[in-house]
């Protein structure tokens, strides 16, 4: 489960850097659900919109983790968005079925 999380975290960064998040969106199952807590966006459902979400708003920095537990069936993280060196943003929760990706849950706070 953590090497999922791993290659989440680092396919996302490089999406932010290449704009290229193909490799990212690959980690999700078909059905996949994201879900953003904090900014009034989403949640976005299936595959293909959640690509359309990262076509049309694109996020604009890369995120560093603070700490992940395992907490059930799912990874949760605290994060920073790396232009604030540290200052903790927020959580992601992933909750995985068969080495993907079915449901991610974003927070900030």
């Amino acid at each position: 489960m953590r090497d999922l999380f791993d290659r989440h975290v680092e396919r996302f960064n490089s999406g932010v850097r290449t704009g290229d998040f193909g490799p990212m969106l690959e980690q999700f199952t078909a059905d996949a659900e994201l879900h953003f807590e904090g900014v009034p966006v989403g949640p976005f459902v299936g595959r293909s919109v959640i690509a359309e979400a990262y076509a049309q708003n694109p996020p604009d920095d890369e995120i560093d983790v603070l700490d992940v537990e395992v907490d059930g069936n799912s990874l949760v993280a605290h994060y920073a968005w790396r232009k604030d060196e540290g200052r903790p943003a927020g959580r992601m929760i992933i909750t995985p079925r068969a080495d993907r990706i079915a449901r991610l849950i974003v927070t900030f706070d």
